[in-house]
């Protein structure tokens, strides 16, 4: 899934190279991880919502590097994701 992830990230910050990709890779697999360890969500490679918000959520990161204010929208989409996923 990574690569889907890695290839929308680039198409929403309209980047067309791969000089970043190391870069927007490692801020995906942060992500990933901040949610399985941290929150105990269990992502599912097939569900649209689930890459989507990985896609929304790594954009944030990477365009937001000094702003740890994580927009209300975001903290909407995860909240709905902590509860109906409950980190079975």
């Amino acid at each position: 899934m990574e690569t889907q992830e890695l290839d929308l990230l680039k198409a929403k910050l309209g980047i067309m190279t791969n000089v970043r990709d190391a870069y927007l890779t490692a801020i995906i697999s942060g992500i990933k991880s901040e949610l399985t360890e941290v929150q105990g969500l269990t992502l599912n490679e097939n569900n649209s919502y689930h890459l989507m918000f990985l896609v929304d959520y790594a954009e944030y990161r990477y365009s937001n590097k000094d702003n740890p204010t994580m927009p209300r929208h975001l903290q909407w989409r995860l909240h709905n994701l902590l509860i109906s996923n409950g980190g079975d």
